[in-house]
């Protein structure tokens, strides 16, 4: 009980003062009005708006990672993976730009690629789900690639086309998921 007291002071001596007095409410920043472009599908409003906001602050790591994932988002993949390698590199003790670029390099069958990268998403922050779930979904990724090798080099094993069926109906099931 007793740190809310404080509060309801604060809120009761706000209250007290004049209308003119008052602070109105701080505008929205870049970052929250570009992730509500985003979440109303409007990605070219949104990349404008990041854009318009690194001319000024062109180290402002979080709008740099939006306008990344709206350029994946957009399919402009060179560019996004342009956007995450250089975050990567100016500010390495963020995970989610080592994870996204682990992503595009998966997606482009990079496989070894993305596992190191999502290595160095869990060295920056071991607890980082996003990037467990990644990794888990790479294994999977390389299984069904390694069961088609071994299918390739043997038609006749059973085996191996089994564990690429079973593998192949689990991706697809996860990609339901999402």
């Amino acid at each position: 009980m007793k740190p809310l007291l404080p509060l309801v002071a604060c809120a009761v001596l706000a209250a007290a003062l004049p209308a003119a007095a008052q602070k109105p409410p701080a505008p929205p920043s870049a970052a929250t009005e570009i992730g509500e472009l985003m979440k109303a599908g409007r990605h070219d409003e949104a990349l404008k708006r990041a854009e318009a906001r690194l001319k000024d602050n062109p180290r402002d790591a979080q709008v740099r990672f939006m306008r990344g994932v709206i350029l994946a988002e957009q399919g402009k993949t060179v560019e996004a993976a342009a956007v995450f390698e250089s975050l990567t590199q100016e500010f390495p003790e963020l995970p989610e730009p080592y994870n996204n670029l682990a992503v595009i390099h998966a997606a482009q069958g990079r496989y070894e690629s993305a596992w190191r990268l999502l290595q160095q998403a869990l060295a920056a922050q071991p607890n980082y789900a996003t990037a467990y779930e990644n990794l888990g979904d790479l294994y999977l990724s390389m299984a069904e690639q390694a069961y088609g090798k071994a299918l390739g080099l043997d038609a006749e094993n059973r085996v191996a086309k089994v564990k690429l069926e079973t593998a192949r109906e689990l991706a697809k099931r996860i990609r339901e998921v999402r």
